[in-house]
């Protein structure tokens, strides 16, 4: 018998697109008979704690949102042994994307009653959780830019993002520590990942996984606008690593500095500032995924 779920919704991913995977969630459990209760947490703090209580009821969570979302709350279950069902409802959904989980919410809802369990690793940002890719940099400006969009909807606002940075984009100087070891940088960004995707399908990392216990690290030096242009439709196919001013790295502790202030995004949102430290907790929050996945 499946435990009991806990689904969290939060009305403000997909400008509240949510509501509509919520009702087809709650169908698909109705109709399985399942015993659930519905939360709609006001707020992050409100999330993190509703997410703690269902775990210490013994519950299964199942989020409703966008990547933001569901590190908020891999963040509260890190080290639980209660499941996260991710039920994708955000203009991203890269997470759901790299562990094939279905887009289409009745599918999603249905791993909370047959999915298998996975175990995946978490990053933070001086504790600040998140489980696709931390950047900043170039990618600071492009966040900032999509999240203040109100005209391009969907999985293109990233690429409009993209576009309009590269305008007022001048190269910084950054500092890379990954794991004792120093790495000068003056160039365009500097992602560190716990998975392969952000971006509504970017394969920035295209050999990160998310159960080895470490971060994949990319480092893109100086280069020309038009350079930069002619290689970003590479990083939809993760076939940007050819390229002479992409290095990548691993390790399990990155710090971060650079010679001006940037935000650092990851899952969508602001998440930190500079200076900042990564780190990675190795397989500690317990997913449904499909199974054979």
């Amino acid at each position: 018998m499946s435990n009991p779920i806990a689904l969290l919704a939060n009305p403000a991913a997909a400008d509240g697109s949510s509501l509509k995977c919520v009702d087809l969630a709650r169908a698909e459990f109705d109709a399985r008979g399942a015993h659930y209760r519905l939360i709609t947490p006001a707020g992050q703090e409100a999330a993190r704690r509703e997410a703690r209580a269902a775990a210490e009821r013994g519950e299964t969570v199942a989020a409703v949102g966008g990547d933001g979302t569901i590190g908020l709350i891999a963040g509260a279950l890190r080290g639980a042994e209660t499941p996260l069902v991710v039920i994708p409802a955000g203009r991203g959904n890269d997470f759901a994307r790299v562990m094939k989980i279905p887009t289409e919410p009745r599918a999603a809802a249905a791993l909370a009653l047959d999915g298998e369990e996975r175990r995946v690793d978490v990053g933070d940002v001086d504790g600040a959780p998140f489980v696709c890719i931390a950047s900043l940099g170039f990618d600071s400006d492009a966040n900032r830019i999509a999240n203040e969009a109100k005209v391009v909807r969907g999985n293109l606002v990233y690429l409009y993002a993209a576009l309009r940075a590269l305008i007022a984009w001048k190269h910084a100087n950054f500092r890379v520590v990954v794991d004792g070891q120093a790495h000068d940088l003056h160039g365009w960004s500097v992602a560190v990942a716990n998975s392969k995707a952000y971006g509504g399908g970017m394969f920035v990392a295209p050999h990160a996984s998310l159960d080895d216990g470490r971060l994949d690290v990319m480092l893109v030096a100086e280069a020309s606008k038009l350079t930069f242009l002619r290689d970003l439709p590479k990083v939809f196919k993760g076939t940007h690593g050819d390229s002479p001013h992409v290095t990548f790295l691993k390790g399990e502790v990155v710090e971060v500095s650079a010679d001006r202030p940037f935000t650092i995004y990851a899952d969508g949102d602001p998440i930190g500032e500079l200076p900042a430290t990564m780190r990675v907790s190795r397989q500690s929050l317990r997913v449904l995924v499909p199974r054979g996945s």
